[in-house]
C-alpha cells in the first residue's frame, strides 16, 4: 500500500496575520477565542504575536495613520 502525502499545510495572508494579531492586542482580548473564531490554532496566533514584537510580522493599526499627500494645482 503507498500513499502519497498532500500538502495540506494552511497559509495565510500578511493581511490575515496583521489583523488576527491586532484583535489580539485589544484589551482584554483572548487569544484562544479570537483563534477560534478565525478558525485557527490558538498556538499559530501566538506565534504570529512573537514575530510581530520581533517585527517579522506587519501590525495593523485599527485608527489608520496619517499620510500627507502632496496636491498639484491644475
Amino acid at each position: 500500500m503507498t500513499s502519497e502525502k498532500t500538502d495540506t499545510r494552511r497559509r495565510y495572508s500578511t493581511t490575515m496575520k496583521a489583523e488576527v494579531v491586532a484583535e489580539c492586542a485589544e484589551p482584554g482580548a483572548s487569544v484562544a477565542k479570537i483563534a477560534m473564531a478565525h478558525g485557527i490554532n490558538a498556538n499559530v496566533v501566538h506565534r504570529w504575536r512573537k514575530l510581530a514584537r520581533g517585527g517579522a510580522v506587519k501590525t495593523v493599526s485599527k485608527t489608520g495613520e496619517f499620510i500627507a499627500l502632496p496636491l498639484m494645482m491644475a
